[in-house]
């Protein structure tokens, strides 16, 4: 999310999370203030390759529930960044995928990860707008849950519910590029009709 009428807007929603990107180089950066939104909404930070320094000034800054590490942080990074911040704020680890991942790179960070964040492999950090293979998570070996991202939309609803139907332990779907008229800015009521058509 980037702009205040508009977080408003989807927040009427209700939506489990909302994501502000703090990368720079993003053309969804976000760099304002959020407006105040219900108790419900966790929000997300949205990090890349970031020190642990400016996470920590960005979540006490904007009041944060979640930090979302979308670049090649360490195991030892997560570590440092969970004694820093407590287990009061969620980690979300992101690992891009394509048909080739070996899901064993993800064990280590099981222990200082509260989900994972499985996306589409692309030249940039996330926003990619297309979806990858998601019978390759029938080889997910964990119970850890993850949030399922990568170019979903409207024409994936099908998809989504049955992989929604499976023993995977998707806690949550990351929806972006698809709903958006430009970046950062969403569609409310393509949001809204995505909820309501969504079988769960």
């Amino acid at each position: 999310m980037k702009y205040p009428n508009n977080i408003l807007e989807v927040a009427s929603l209700l939506p489990d999370y909302m994501g502000f990107i703090f990368w720079d180089k993003s053309t969804r950066y976000f760099d304002g203030v959020i407006p105040p939104l219900p108790k419900s909404i966790k929000k997300v930070g949205v990090f890349v390759n970031e020190s642990i320094a400016v996470i920590l000034a960005k979540a006490q800054t904007h009041d944060l529930q979640a930090i979302q590490l979308h670049g090649h942080e360490s195991v030892a990074f997560c570590t440092e960044l969970r004694s820093a911040i407590g287990n009061d704020i969620e980690i979300i680890k992101v690992f891009s995928v394509a048909a080739d991942f070996d899901f064993e790179v993800l064990q280590p960070f099981e222990a200082v990860c509260d989900y994972f964040l499985f996306d589409t492999k692309g030249k940039l950090p996330g926003g990619n707008g297309s979806t990858f293979d998601w019978t390759v998570l029938k080889k997910y070996p964990s119970t850890k849950p993850f949030f399922l991202s990568g170019g979903i939309g409207l024409e994936e609803i099908d998809l989504t519910t049955s992989i929604l139907a499976t023993q995977l332990p998707i806690h949550a779907l990351d929806l972006n590029s698809k709903f958006e008229t430009e970046p950062g800015l969403k569609d409310k009521n393509l949001l809204s009709k995505f909820q309501h058509n969504l079988k769960l």
